[in-house]
């Protein structure tokens, strides 16, 4: 924003200030984004605060829409914002590249949903998933996933209220124990380098799952979906909004076992608002079809993505349907594309490496 500077040269009293200055913005954050970015920032917090153990991490899935959400900011706080998650990042020990500044977000064409192919489109997914051949990961052994991807920055800035700000797409790499009580997650540019523990001691849960709490879920449809909308009762922007979304958390870095996986999409397909988009695109660049739901408060519409032939999941993109927030429909506000996903037998081992299981 330019500024005209003031004819007069002498100093002004508060009165006067108030006078000329324009009235402070009132940038309305909803209870969602608000505890989405509170939960961001208490994560950091937990994970990078000294303390004589290692602290219990949080959740393990990824903190999206990370930093400042719907709220306009200026080009320093902006600059501050990105040096803040340097200096969390970083643990207090070790060192961080510099955050890659944020970039603007893609803008896709806006293809409508329809329920009319949505059964048999789950039962391919569900079949798909059943037939997943991906071993059970056994003691000692650690559960690995590379994705690729980028998350939400900043909605806009009062410099340029049309740019909405996103992460360069990088590559994320976890391992966890299938008890959850071991883990290494690495991101450069995001994380110190070589990345940081993931060890908890907190009781797994359907907002934290280890693989060992996942095998003990019910693989009914209906008795699945009804244990969800009862653990995340006044989560989210609604029940079922918040459904979709726990059933999502799942699919990117977790191994689910797969009786279980299918039933979750069985379970997913029950969920009001439920559509299928017949072209979507991952964070790699790969196309297919994909289950959506959009979250009527925020406007956006999270799409789980598929392989068009053999059903297996490849990601997820979310894409505002509403303009809010400041952002424009058609801005992808969230992308991933699960490239691996493997059992090996050692924390920080890569599959193909010597010695792995899977």
């Amino acid at each position: 924003m330019i500024r005209k500077k003031s004819r007069r040269e002498e100093s002004l009293d508060h009165a006067e200030l108030a006078r000329l200055l324009p009235a402070p913005g009132d940038p309305y954050l909803s209870l969602d984004r608000h505890l989405l970015l509170e939960e961001h920032l208490m994560s950091e917090i937990q994970r990078t605060a000294p303390a004589p153990a290692p602290a219990p991490a949080p959740a393990r899935r990824p903190a999206r829409r990370v930093l400042l959400i719907g709220v306009p900011v200026t080009a320093a706080a902006l600059a501050g914002a990105f040096a803040f998650t340097a200096l969390t990042n970083s643990g207090g020990s070790g060192t961080v590249a510099a955050t890659p500044p944020p970039v603007e977000a893609p803008v896709v064409r806006i293809e409508p949903g329809s329920t009319a192919q949505l059964a048999s489109t789950v039962e391919h997914i569900a079949a798909a998933a059943s037939a997943d051949k991906t071993p059970e990961p056994g003691p000692g052994q650690y559960i690995y996933i590379k994705s690729k991807v980028s998350y939400l920055s900043v909605s806009h800035t009062d410099a340029d209220e049309s740019k909405t700000l996103v992460e360069p797409l990088h590559i994320r790499e976890v391992w966890n124990s299938p008890d959850g009580k071991q883990g290494w997650l690495d991101e450069p540019g995001y994380k110190p380098k070589g990345g940081i523990t993931l060890d908890s001691d907190v009781e797994s849960s359907l907002g934290g799952p280890s693989y060992d709490y996942l095998k003990t879920l019910p693989t009914d449809p209906d008795a699945l979906l009804k244990k969800i909308y009862k653990e995340t009762k006044g989560q989210g922007n609604s029940p079922d909004q918040q459904a979709f979304a726990t059933v999502g958390d799942l699919l990117g870095e977790e191994l689910v076992p797969a009786k279980l996986n299918a039933a979750l999409y069985r379970a997913a397909a029950k969920i009001p608002g439920v559509v299928v988009v017949e072209h979507a695109e991952d964070a790699a660049g790969r196309e297919g079809i994909a289950l959506a739901h959009v979250d009527q408060k925020s406007g956006d519409r999270t799409e789980w993505i598929f392989d068009s032939k053999t059903y297996a999941y490849l990601g997820s993109r979310a894409v505002q349907v509403k303009q809010a927030y400041g952002i424009k429909p058609g801005t992808v506000i969230d992308w991933t594309a699960v490239l691996e996903r493997a059992v090996v037998d050692a924390q920080k081992q890569r599959p193909g490496a010597q010695g792995t299981g899977a």
